[in-house]
């Protein structure tokens, strides 16, 4: 059984603590930087990134948090999530945690009204289909040397892996599947 952080600042983290604790390990809300220890890897929920951005200077977390992930703790980062490891974003000189090498665009799909669900067999994992759900959605309009990308939906990059970080500018906390939480159990936070 592994502990899994879920960032609670803001945002859908409700939503991945029932995940981890339908599979069986434990789940622990984060709002304080001492809660950052003890812990086997985190998730940074979908939200508003800006928003959560504040609260991570507010809360003093931000620092603490961006030395583990850069020292190779395992992070998820789901949309909002995105948002705040990418190194750069278009259109938007704040760079919040700035760990993984991505350019994002924020709000790529359009409006909370363009929001939209898709399904789709995802080689990373096994080829097996899974539901996409994208609100108010960013996705990965560059990647770095270092980074690759674990899925695409029409040609742009939705969901990213380097070394001990991951993301998705999905929600698959909103589905009733658990195969991306796996994914980063099993090829992050255990490896």
């Amino acid at each position: 059984m592994k502990t899994i952080g879920v960032l609670a600042l803001q945002g859908a983290f409700i939503e991945h603590v029932n995940h981890i604790e339908k599979l069986g390990h434990k789940a622990v809300e984060i709002r304080k930087k001492d809660q950052l220890e003890g812990i086997d890897g985190i998730i940074l929920p979908g939200g508003e990134s800006t928003a959560i951005g504040k609260l991570l200077v507010d809360f003093d977390i931000k620092q603490a948090l961006k030395e583990k992930i850069e020292s190779g703790f395992p992070v998820w980062g789901t949309c909002a999530g995105m948002i705040l490891l990418a190194k750069k974003l278009i259109d938007d000189p704040i760079v919040h945690l700035g760990c993984m090498d991505i350019t994002v665009k924020r709000n790529a799909y359009g409006s909370q009204l363009d929001s939209f669900i898709t399904v789709d067999n995802i080689k990373a994992l096994d080829d097996k289909p899974s539901k996409l759900v994208f609100i108010r959605a960013p996705y990965i309009e560059a990647i770095g040397n270092t980074a690759k990308a674990l899925h695409t939906v029409d040609e742009n990059i939705v969901a990213a892996r380097q070394e001990n970080m991951m993301v998705t500018s999905f929600h698959p906390e909103l589905t009733d599947e658990t195969l991306w939480l796996e994914y980063f159990i099993n090829n992050l936070v255990i490896n």
